[in-house]
């Protein structure tokens, strides 16, 4: 086939008929960038977790402190609940822009916007609930508690922000089932998101009751 388009009268290897022969093959630019920045922040968030239990190890008392007490796991629990399974509508929403179905594509980003919106929610009511007697100054494990928790909530928004626009492109019809790049890029940094939090919630809320 190779000799077929070089020998084409209408451009060879470069010609119209071998334009539409030929695919791209591998991983697109975007998806390396993807990877690429997903790696670097998965990479900040072992220093973060590495850098709490090497402090926790190192204080002589008790942690968490005893004024302070073990985190409360029910807000925890519930937001795992939300977070978690908010993968599968993005999920959903990509094989069905595949597909060209757009509905598929707004329902399932819709579904997890709403879902990490609760998530958010329900980490900003945590925040409140724990301000009266813990804030970042109180000691090193407020401090570490709300680095932690803030960081990885900081890059839940990110992630809601990048939903929302693709929910916005959505309706205007730059998204088909041959453009669907961007909702491929989205699903893997939301993924990586879930993931970080199952590490989150056993470092912060869980480790503290081993």
């Amino acid at each position: 086939m190779t000799e077929a388009l070089i020998a084409s009268p209408d451009g060879g290897a470069t010609g119209p008929a071998a334009l539409a022969t030929e695919l791209p093959r591998g991983r697109s630019p975007g998806w390396w960038g993807m990877l690429l920045f997903v790696t670097t922040e998965a990479t900040l968030f072992a220093v973060l977790l590495g850098s709490y239990f090497y402090l926790r190890f190192q204080a002589a008392a008790q942690w968490p402190p005893p004024r302070t007490g073990p985190p409360e796991l029910t807000l925890p629990l519930v937001m795992t609940a939300l977070l978690l399974p908010s993968s599968l509508p993005v999920i959903w929403a990509e094989h069905g822009i595949r597909r060209g179905q757009r509905w598929r594509l707004r329902l399932g980003l819709a579904l997890t916007l709403l879902l990490g919106l609760a998530f958010v929610g329900l980490l900003l009511m945590e925040y409140d609930e724990k301000l009266a007697s813990l804030t970042v100054t109180t000691d090193t494990y407020g401090s570490l508690f709300y680095v932690v928790t803030g960081f990885h909530g900081l890059h839940v928004t990110v992630g809601l922000l990048m939903l929302a626009w693709l929910l916005a492109a959505s309706t205007g019809g730059r998204l088909d089932a041959r453009r669907h790049e961007p909702v491929r890029l989205v699903a893997m940094y939301w993924h990586f998101v879930g993931a970080v939090w199952v590490a989150v919630l056993f470092t912060v809320y869980l480790s503290p009751r081993l």
